[in-house]
């Protein structure tokens, strides 16, 4: 398989479609990530994390998100979809979908930018699903934007996505700053080439992601679960400074943090992985 998954099952999502879950996992998993990939990105671009956690005994899932539907080399992916809840649906059907295939092992939410924001809201929002998740790895929320986007787009997002839901947002490409990996970068160029990954988003993405950040400020406080919240200093599309002032509205016994100052946003796909790998393997072994 072109990532490297041990399978690939489906996921009927809230929308009606079917989605890929991509599965990484070992013999007989001790826990297991269920995984809420970013915007513009997919399932597979978490190979390396679920390899790495593969050996460790921990098997990690991945869901294609809705919007994230791919269209092949012909025509760019653009990710279009009706409203943000919708990724709390999903994210309710993935975990019914992990108790159902590892039943008794404990699951524990690994989450990346969009992701990160998803599992925030869900984490609050369904708090009477989220007690059934041991406890939270988030890297690089897309709490607060740090891309440079034309300010009559953002001031005007919200009108457009209801006239034109479908219609293309103007963004630059961010390919060559979300990591500092040539090859990993070289991998992400295929993928949006083989229409894989994302190249476009509509203004109707792009307004739901603004109105589920602004949730953000006033309700982050009433986060209650552990939380591993890894911040790369050198990111250019989630604001880190924003980030870690909103981390000081949690309870200081629910969260600890990494900092790595000179990472740009994927976390999981820079050049110290290993070492961040290392600490998410060494917390959720204290937390079991």
């Amino acid at each position: 398989m072109r990532f490297q998954e041990d399978r690939i099952e489906k996921l009927d999502c809230s929308d009606g479609k079917q989605r890929k879950i991509h599965v990484w996992e070992p013999e007989k998993p001790e826990k297991v990530f269920l995984t809420v990939h970013g915007g513009m990105d997919h399932g597979g671009n978490y190979c390396l994390p679920a390899l790495y956690f593969r050996e460790h005994g921990i098997a990690t899932v991945v869901h294609d998100q809705q919007g994230h539907d791919h269209h092949g080399p012909d025509h760019p992916t653009r990710v279009i979809f009706s409203r943000f809840e919708g990724f709390l649906d999903d994210l309710d059907l993935m975990l019914d979908w992990v108790k159902r295939e590892y039943k008794n092992v404990p699951v524990y939410i690994l989450a990346h930018s969009m992701g990160g924001l998803i599992a925030t809201h869900w984490g609050i929002r369904h708090a009477e699903r989220s007690t059934e998740v041991k406890g939270f790895v988030i890297s690089s929320p897309y709490y607060v934007n740090a891309i440079k986007t034309p300010a009559i787009a953002e001031k005007m997002a919200g009108v457009l996505s209801s006239l034109f839901p479908k219609m293309k947002l103007p963004l630059e490409s961010f390919l060559d700053v979300v990591t500092h990996d040539e090859e990993i970068y070289e991998r992400h160029q295929k993928d949006e080439a083989d229409g894989i990954m994302a190249k476009e988003c509509s203004f109707r993405f792009g307004s739901e992601l603004l109105k589920a950040q602004a949730w953000i400020p006033d309700h982050i406080g009433e986060w209650k679960h552990p939380l591993l919240m890894i911040v790369a200093g050198d990111d250019r599309l989630a604001n880190a400074p924003a980030t870690r002032e909103l981390l000081g509205k949690i309870d200081p016994k629910h969260l600890t943090e990494l900092y790595y100052p000179e990472n740009y946003h994927e976390n999981f796909n820079e050049l110290n992985r290993d070492e961040i790998f290392g600490e998410i393997l060494e917390w959720v072994n204290k937390k079991s």
